[in-house]
């Protein structure tokens, strides 16, 4: 299968530039596979298509400041860091600009030098192994100098309003570089509105990382990599998944990244999900066989990509394709800050 395949051309005025004045003020698109019908809707009509006794999973990740700002000690060049993945106590992989230009032993200075970093090793795709030298708590220096760590297609600063919005309602557990796109629509109220529709909720986590946005660089989907991700499913999730699953229960995912956490766990066994922790690097695409989420709520992807290859491969890829045509046609908002769509 090409990757060419997953193409298609997206104005850029269709990419959501910031979020919509009020959470969940968003548009959605629902897409019944059986029948191969295309419906448009508003967000706040979701528990329409939801029912007693669904189970819905969502991604608690918390979005923590990761891009930061320095120079590199002597020099007053901006120095770019976009921190990637905790390695022990104070040392992370990261991503560096301009890169070519740091090297092992050199220190990086944010702020007024409360916070340092030292490079300490160079490693594949450009990233950097960074030793972080500060006093104090490392996290909340982060807060003080670490911006939200908006996507590339986002062309402008981050604002304060960014670090409420780029975050969902139920964020709890810090680790992700992105935000769980598919529930940045929820709000509290709703969340209360589908629990007495008695709508089951619960939460696992998924620590988003480089992976989920990592180019394809390869011509054949097949040929590509994932990069780890980690990821969690505490006992109480795990009973609650176990239990829907027994009951043949609807257990809808919100989110690829939700998605790609319970079929981690669902692959290690046909009868239990089990709870712990650990790392995936589960990559779908067309062909593969879901053996645990039965609906799905996301965003809509960028052209050629990862998590527009798992929407096909849970919906088809002409039924898929052609939702994104007819989004575009009826002037949907895409990708992060952007509107959504139930697959049922």
């Amino acid at each position: 299968m090409k990757v060419s395949d997953f193409d298609f051309h997206l104005p850029p005025q269709f990419v959501a530039q910031y979020p919509p004045p009020t959470r969940g003020d968003s548009r959605l698109m629902v897409v019944d596979r059986q029948a191969g019908k295309i419906t448009h809707t508003h967000f706040s009509l979701l528990p329409q298509f939801l029912q007693a006794g669904d189970l819905l999973v969502l991604n608690n990740t918390m979005v923590f400041p990761a891009r930061l700002y320095g120079h590199k000690e002597g020099k007053r060049s901006r120095i770019e860091v976009l921190l990637t993945k905790r390695l022990t106590r104070n040392s992370w992989e990261a991503l560096v600009r301009p890169g070519r230009k740091l090297h092992p032993a050199d220190r990086i200075i944010f702020g007024s030098g409360e916070l340092r970093a030292t490079i300490v090793e160079i490693g594949e795709r450009g990233k950097r192994i960074l030793q972080f030298d500060y006093q104090g708590d490392f996290f909340q220096l982060l807060e003080r100098h670490g911006t939200p760590p908006l996507p590339p297609y986002i062309k402008r600063a981050p604002t304060a309003e960014d670090r409420l919005r780029y975050q969902t309602v139920y964020a709890e557990e810090r680790g992700a570089i992105a935000a769980p796109t598919a529930g940045l629509h929820f709000t509290p109220q709703m969340l209360d509105s589908l629990q007495k529709q008695r709508v089951e909720q619960t939460t696992i986590t998924l620590h988003i990382g480089v992976g989920t946005f990592q180019p394809i660089e390869v011509e054949k989907v097949e040929e590509h990599k994932m990069e780890e991700e980690y990821y969690k499913i505490s006992p109480q999730a795990a009973a609650i998944l176990n239990r829907a699953r027994e009951e043949e229960r609807r257990i809808i995912a919100v989110g690829t990244t939700t998605t790609r956490s319970l079929e981690s766990a669902s692959s290690t066994t046909k009868q239990r999900i089990p709870f712990g922790e650990g790392w995936t690097d589960l990559f779908i695409y067309s062909g593969y066989q879901f053996k645990l989420v039965k609906a799905l709520l996301t965003n809509f992807h960028l052209p050629r990509s990862s998590p527009l290859m798992l929407v096909c491969a849970f919906a088809g890829r002409e039924l898929i394709m052609e939702a994104y045509r007819l989004a575009i046609a009826a002037d949907y908002r895409f990708y992060s800050y952007g509107d959504c769509m139930l697959i049922l």
